[in-house]
């Protein structure tokens, strides 16, 4: 008699016949999924400053054949964080994988956060997104742009209002240029779409020589206008590419837009950084979440040598972030390549996305989504409505 035994190797990486599996043996099993899942869940994500386990990411583990499958949901887009987060855990978790190969599935699942207690959450958008700089002149713009844009290129779907009523550059930075939105009903626009962003400025509706000779209220009724009367799709991000200043419209512009959190664009020199504090402060003041600090032209690269120049001086936005006690998101660089890409309407991130000045800009988008993920979550969605009607 001839016994045909077919070896397998198990996650304790020993040999055994299948003939004659044994109860105590199939035990280690879920005794590895444990060790795994505890080890995992102590994992501190770079980009969220907390475990695995208090994110509420860690989804089913499974362990056959040499191979542990995890499944992993974060509160932000990841598309191109797969790879990272995989070389990382394979190196956290070597102790107790036991020579089995790492299988990461890793998805997001964004959600709606708060916003301040005296408005409503817009219907179809789970989270606006203030990006605001305390003076003119900083790239609030383009660091608005592409940051739209790096989220959508990582897996979500964004919008991008540009609030700027007197100055809107969103049209020529994103290629929409003479392009007018659409009305089916009269009362509301359907969004112009760029490198799959839904696109929303008052730029489409002027000449772009006409000056906005507006008082205050009439910007602010615009803004209301243009945020309410489009007919926004179902949107995991709105980012508000904010008027620069912090002045009455400024202020009322933040106490009307139900914004979920904002990031504060400045450059390193301290004439910049003055204004930039005054911006983190106006939002403290209408109770809108900071998510962080943006240092653009934070450095040039020479497109020659590669020698680095700290053209405005270093460190402005550190050590801004470090007095306000919020994250320094990004430091950007000073490169005449991201104006070239702004103004040809195709900006960095799409035009260069695998460059090293896109980066950059990946880089702070998934830290700002990363930081509004492990803010205060909002659950009025998920009340039910409640109507009386004459019966």
């Amino acid at each position: 008699m001839v016994l045909n035994l077919n070896l397998e190797l198990c996650h304790t990486s020993r040999f055994y016949p299948r003939a004659v599996q044994s109860p105590s043996l199939m035990n280690h099993l879920p005794a590895a999924e444990s060790a795994i899942r505890e080890k995992l869940s102590a994992y501190t994500d770079p980009y969220l400053g907390q475990s695995l386990g208090d994110a509420k990411a860690v989804g089913p583990i499974k362990c056959h054949g040499g191979v542990v499958s995890l499944e992993l949901v974060l509160g932000f887009p990841c598309n191109d964080y797969v790879m990272e987060l995989q070389a990382a855990l394979e190196e956290h978790l070597k102790s107790v994988l036991g020579g089995a190969r790492l299988e990461l599935n890793l998805r997001a699942q964004i959600t709606a956060h708060a916003v301040q207690r005296t408005l409503k959450p817009l219907t179809n958008v789970k989270n606006v997104v203030a990006v605001a700089s305390g003076k003119g002149g900083v790239g609030k713009s383009t660091t608005a742009a592409n940051l739209a844009l790096a989220w959508a290129a990582q897996g979500a779907k964004v919008g991008l209002l540009d609030a700027d009523i007197y100055g809107p550059s969103q049209p020529l930075m994103m290629g929409l240029s003479g392009l007018k939105p659409v009305s089916t009903d009269g009362k509301h626009m359907a969004p112009l779409k760029a490198h799959g962003v839904e696109v929303m400025s008052i730029g489409f509706m002027i000449d772009q020589e006409q000056p906005m000779a507006w008082r205050g209220p009439m910007v602010t009724q615009a803004l209301t206008q243009l945020l309410g009367d489009t007919t926004w799709g179902d949107l995991d991000y709105l980012v508000v590419d904010m008027p620069p200043g912090t002045g009455d419209i400024q202020l009322t512009l933040a106490q009307r837009v139900p914004v979920s959190g904002a990031v504060i664009v400045t450059t390193p020199q301290d004439i910049a950084l003055l204004d930039a504090r005054k911006g983190l402060k106006m939002f403290e003041k209408v109770e809108v979440r900071v998510l962080g600090v943006v240092e653009n032209m934070s450095m040039h690269v020479c497109t020659r040598c590669g020698h680095v120049e700290h053209v405005f001086g270093s460190g402005g936005g550190a050590r801004m972030a470090a007095q306000y006690g919020v994250q320094l998101l990004g430091e950007l660089p000073l490169d005449t390549r991201i104006r070239e890409d702004a103004d040809g309407g195709s900006p960095t991130v799409v035009s260069e996305p695998g460059s090293e000045r896109a980066r950059a800009y990946f880089l702070m988008a998934r830290r700002t989504a990363a930081r509004l993920a492990t803010l205060n979550k909002d659950y009025s969605r998920a009340f039910p409505k409640i109507t009386v009607e004459a019966t």
